[in-house]
C-alpha cells in the first residue's frame, strides 16, 4: 500500500491534481480499482500538504430482471472505517438498458448514464472534483482501442474539466499497475463488490487486454513505452506540469511488489 500510496501522490503532484481545499468525491463502484483509489487518497489526506477533504460516492445501478441488486453494506462499513462521509444513490440503469432498451452494445449508454447521475448529484452537493480509478493498465487498453477501432491516436487524460458542469475530473492511480492494485486490494482486505453486469467480460476492451497481454509477453516493457510516448508527444494534457523532471516511470507490469 505505501507503494501504491507514493505513485499516488506523485501522480497527484506530477499533474497538480488537488488544490487547497478542494472536496474531492470518489466515484466507487466497489471494484477493486475504485476502492484501492479510495484508500489511497484517504491516507494521503492525513499528511499531504495540500489540505483537502474525501468522498466516497457509488452508483447503485438496480438489477436487470432476475438479478440481484449488488450489496454495498461493506463498502459503507469500510468508509465509516476509514473516516470517509459515504453516500450511496440509487437508480434503475441495469433496467433501463437491459430490460427496456435491450441495447446490443450496452456499454457506452451505460457509461453516459452512469456519468450523468453521478455527476447531477456532485453539483447538487456542491462538489466539482471527482476522482475516477482508471489506472496504468486502462490508459494503455484505451490508446489501442483508439488507434484500432476509431482511427486516431487519443486516450482519456489525467485531469478533465468538464465545462457543462464545471467538474474537474481527476485520475490519481495513472501510475499504478492493475496487477499490483489486485495484490493490496487482496492484502488490505478490502471489500470488493461481485459485479453481475451482462456484458462483463465479453467487450472490446476484454479483447484488447488480451491482445496487449499477448504483445507484452513477446516484447517486454511494451506497456510501459507506450505509458512514456503519451508523456512524451504528448497527447492532450498529458505533458506533466512544467514539463519538469520527469525520470522514466518504472511500473511493474506483472502485478508489482508479490
Amino acid at each position: 500500500m505505501n507503494q501504491i500510496l507514493s505513485y499516488v501522490r506523485r501522480c497527484v503532484e506530477d499533474y497538480a491534481m488537488i488544490q487547497p481545499g478542494d472536496r474531492v468525491a470518489v466515484g466507487v463502484s466497489g471494484g477493486k480499482d475504485s476502492l484501492v483509489l479510495l484508500a489511497a487518497l484517504a491516507r494521503l489526506r492525513n499528511f499531504y500538504p495540500v489540505p483537502f477533504t474525501v468522498e466516497a460516492f457509488t452508483l447503485d445501478m438496480g438489477a436487470a430482471d432476475g438479478r440481484e441488486r449488488m450489496d454495498f453494506s461493506g463498502v459503507a462499513d469500510y468508509c465509516r472505517s476509514i473516516d470517509v462521509p459515504f453516500t450511496l444513490l440509487p437508480s434503475e440503469i441495469h433496467h433501463v438498458i437491459f430490460d427496456l432498451r435491450r441495447e446490443k452494445n450496452p456499454c457506452s449508454m451505460c457509461a453516459k448514464m452512469r456519468r450523468g447521475a453521478l455527476h447531477n448529484a456532485l453539483v447538487e452537493r456542491g462538489i466539482h472534483k471527482i476522482a475516477l480509478g482508471h489506472h496504468f493498465d486502462d490508459a494503455v487498453e484505451t490508446f489501442f482501442l483508439s488507434l484500432f477501432y476509431e482511427g486516431r491516436i487519443s486516450c482519456f487524460q489525467p485531469v478533465t474539466w468538464l465545462d457543462r458542469t464545471g467538474i474537474v475530473q481527476i485520475r490519481p492511480l495513472l501510475y499504478c499497475g492493475e496487477g499490483h492494485i489486485r495484490n493490496v486490494a487482496q492484502r488490505e482486505h478490502l471489500p470488493v463488490v461481485f459485479n453481475p453486469c451482462p456484458a462483463d467480460g465479453c467487450t472490446k476492451r476484454e479483447e484488447v487486454k488480451a491482445l496487449i497481454a499477448g504483445l507484452s509477453r513477446r516484447y517486454p516493457g511494451l506497456k510501459s513505452r507506450v505509458f512514456g510516448a503519451m508523456q512524451r508527444l504528448p497527447l492532450p494534457e498529458w505533458a506533466p506540469v512544467e514539463h519538469r523532471r520527469m525520470p522514466p516511470l518504472e511500473v511493474p507490469e506483472e502485478g508489482g511488489v508479490q
